[in-house]
């Protein structure tokens, strides 16, 4: 199962890099956290510092995008194929 994933990830990497780097962030959003999660917030913008910014609708799902921080920075990373150095998630 995972070697499906990684190559479904690694399609959409490929398909994705005609777009802007938001647009790519904003696609691989819901593979890297899952659709679910990903429900429960939004890509902003990604600004000079290569810091993302991810609006998260309510509190108690702010606390779990947090513990996912690091995972999430690079599993976006990869997917998308831009640099992101972290992820700012504000309610």
């Amino acid at each position: 199962m995972q070697n499906m994933r990684d190559l479904l990830r690694g399609s959409l990497g490929r398909s994705l890099r005609t777009f802007s780097e938001l647009d790519r962030l904003s696609a691989a959003w819901p593979v890297a956290c899952g659709p679910s999660l990903a429900s429960h917030a939004q890509v902003l913008h990604l600004d000079e510092e290569r810091v993302l910014h991810v609006r998260v609708i309510g509190a108690e799902w702010l606390q779990q995008f947090q513990r996912m921080r690091s995972a999430l920075a690079g599993d976006l990373g990869r997917i998308a194929g831009v640099r992101i150095d972290a992820i700012h998630f504000e309610q």
